[in-house]
Order: C-alpha cells, then structure tokens, then sequence
C-alpha cells in the first residue's frame, strides 16, 4: 500500500515505537568542505597548460618546487596536494583556460552523405566493407575488400595489403571495373579507408554517389557484414594470412569472380 520495502516499513515502526510520532525528514544535501579555492584551481590549470598537461606526479614537483624552492606564496595549496585532486579539481578551470582540452572536440567530417541508401530496385549501389584475415607472427595480415551490390547480390572481393588510400584506390578502381552494370552509389561505414579525400576524390570523378552509416543504426551496412561471414569468412577461415599474400589472393579472387560471371 506506501510501497515500500519491508525494511523500510520496519525502521518507520520502530522510529514511532521510540519517538512515539512520525515525521518527514528535510532533505539536506551534502557539501565536501572545500579544500581549494578557485585561484588555486586556476593556477594548477596556468601550470599544467605550461607544462603540456604532465601526469600527476610530476606536476605536483614543480608545483612543491615553486612553493619550497623558490618561495612563492601563492604555491602553497600543494603541500597538502595528492595525485588524486589533480585530475577532477581543475577540470572547471581547465575546460575554461587549456586550449589543449579545446582541441579534444570532434569535428564533422564532410565526405560522403550520412544516410542509408535508397536504390528503388536498380543495380549498381554497392555496400562495401574491409575484413582483416588477422596479424601473424611478426608481421601485419591482409585485408579483404567485400563489395556486394544491394539488389542483384553481385559479389566482388578483393584483397590488399593495407588499407591506406595509397593503397585502396587502385583496388577499388578494379574492382568497379568488375561488375556488369554501370555504378551509382557507394555505401561504406564510416572507416578511415573510405572516407577519405582520395577515395572520394576516385567517385567523385567518377559521378559515383558516395554515402556513409548512420550511428546507431546497424543495419545501414548490414548486407556486406553478412556476406562477410557467409562468403569470406566461410572460404578463408579465421587464419591470419601474411600480407605478402595480397596480389595471389586478389588473383585468385579476379579469376573466381570470372568463372562465376
């Protein structure tokens, strides 16, 4: 009936079985006694900024220093100075005055257009994603570059050794070259690999529409994540293959995607 817990109801009846009455507590918030004031604050974010944001330690010996060595008044507050305080107690201060914090702010890349892409039944919109085969002993593994198209399923995978765009763009040249119809959009999630100014450079010159996933939504891509599994992984495993492999993968790969055409 109060909705409360059996222990509250038994801690209210023994209040009242020693008071002899019931009475609503006002709620009192509780405050931490202030240890340092707003100047010391600021002057920790002054020294920490000077010193290109040290760790803890450290910024704590030179501020002893200031205070023991060489006299200065306003440096005593770091005599009772832990490590700890040194992280939460400037924040304020810091997100006010470092521009080093400043920088931390993401910026919006502008290429490709965040959406899920709308083909309305014609071929050539293809989802695109990478799958690292895995890093073998003392040297870096392949990638494979998955492109599916979203209405005929036409499947084109090739392989490189890394996933710059020094090294993706003539791939990526190929593998449209590949398919049987003329290309119109490209899909990708929003990997540093395809969302590039080479990249979107390489489609745009090419009049192809270039689009990226939408956060939180992970069905955007889901079409060439399956096919990830269902084709590459089922053919190749989970092995790690070295990366000096890549040129007779993507070979072997052209020649599959002929027989199969």
């Amino acid at each position: 009936m109060t909705g409360l817990s059996r222990a509250q109801v038994m801690r209210l009846i023994a209040r009242y079985r020693k008071t002899g009455s019931l009475q609503s507590a006002p709620y009192r918030r509780h405050h931490f006694p202030q240890r340092y004031t707003r100047a010391d604050i600021e002057l920790l974010a002054i020294v920490d900024e000077a010193h290109d944001n040290l760790s803890g330690p450290a910024t704590r010996r030179i501020l002893e220093r200031e205070y023991r060595r060489y006299g200065k008044g306003e440096f005593a507050f770091s005599h009772a100075l832990g490590v700890a305080p040194l992280q939460p107690a400037p924040a304020a201060a810091l997100s006010r005055t470092a521009s080093a914090l400043r920088q931390d702010r993401p910026t919006a890349v502008a290429i490709g257009e965040r959406r899920r892409p709308d083909p309305q039944g014609q071929p050539g919109y293809l989802r695109v994603d990478t799958v690292h085969q895995g890093d073998p002993p003392g040297g870096k593994g392949v990638y494979h570059i998955d492109a599916v198209d979203e209405v005929t399923q036409w499947q084109i995978v090739s392989a490189s050794a890394r996933i710059s765009e020094a090294w993706l763009e003539p791939v990526l040249e190929a593998m449209l070259r590949q398919f049987p119809f003329r290309i119109l959009g490209f899909h990708s999630d929003n990997g540093s690999e395809f969302i590039n100014r080479v990249i979107a450079g390489m489609l745009q010159k090419l009049l192809i529409e270039q689009t990226k996933s939408r956060p939180r939504q992970g069905n955007d891509n889901g079409l060439v994540e399956t096919k990830n599994g269902a084709v590459i992984r089922k053919h190749l495993g989970y092995g790690s293959i070295d990366a000096d492999h890549a040129e007779r993968l993507q070979l072997s790969q052209l020649s599959s995607s002929v027989r199969a055409s």
